[in-house]
């Protein structure tokens, strides 16, 4: 087990602010009943079915923390469109004495704009090397999608850093899955910190790690086995037949 200090301790909603519970994002169970969450130094997970803010929660943390809303590092402000809530007014960060010296927010529903923004500023003129050239050398644009979301966590995560990534899985294969745990663990080995929003219960696995789990009754803490995401991929796979049988049987004849 690593024991070290966080850089990010924790996240806790400063109530009285909050201009109505009855508002969106504030009226979201998770976000109604948000105490104070205690981050793992290492990795921290947030799950939960659709709807329950994930994203929301994660967005808020990574702009209160200093990150563009649409992914990158602290030196990206572009906007495409300016849709993130105004959670991140209301919440709290408690900060590590270290100061991390690198970070990164991947968003991947916002991959595609944050390529396209690392194009555009590699066509103009500039006296140091490419942007590109932190992500292997290769335009984003000019690899499939789940190569240029894997080119960010190995060329551009350099460790002793803070990564706020949700849903990073999205393009991933199975395989990627677990090379990307892997990577995880090499950058845990050199000082630095996760907090990761996801469905996959391979990404769900790094041992030394803390899982919120969100519920429309509020935020609970639990292990890899006890996430619907890992009971429900465990008895499909393990009764295919029986599964299949039951979801179409229930549908509609088509």
């Amino acid at each position: 087990m690593i024991t070290r200090d966080s850089y990010l301790r924790y996240v806790e909603l400063d109530r009285p602010s909050v201009p109505s519970f009855r508002q969106y994002p504030f009226n979201l169970a998770s976000i109604k009943d948000l105490g104070r969450l205690d981050l793992h130094p290492n990795v921290t997970y947030i799950v939960g079915e659709n709807g329950m803010g994930k994203s929301t929660l994660m967005e808020s943390i990574a702009v209160a923390w200093g990150f563009n809303p649409e992914g990158g590092t602290k030196n990206f402000n572009f906007s495409t469109r300016s849709t993130h809530s105004p959670l991140y007014r209301h919440i709290r960060l408690g900060r590590g004495a270290q100061r991390p010296r690198d970070g990164f927010f991947f968003r991947a529903e916002s991959y595609y704009n944050l390529a396209s923004h690392i194009d555009e500023l590699d066509s103009e003129f500039s006296f140091g090397p490419p942007i590109k050239d932190s992500y292997g050398g290769k335009s984003l644009h000019e690899q499939s999608h789940g190569e240029s979301f894997f080119a960010a966590f190995v060329h551009r995560f350099g460790g002793q850093g803070l990564y706020i990534l949700d849903e990073p899985e999205a393009a991933l294969s199975p395989l990627r899955q677990m090379a990307m745990l892997s990577r995880i663990r090499e950058l845990v080995l050199k000082s630095s910190q996760f907090i990761i929003s996801t469905h996959s219960p391979i990404l769900m696995a790094y041992p030394d790690s803390i899982i919120y789990n969100l519920t429309p009754e509020g935020i609970e803490t639990r292990s890899l086995e006890e996430t619907d995401h890992y009971i429900i991929m465990k008895q499909f796979l393990g009764n295919k037949e029986k599964m299949l049988r039951e979801l179409f049987d229930g549908g509609d004849n088509v």
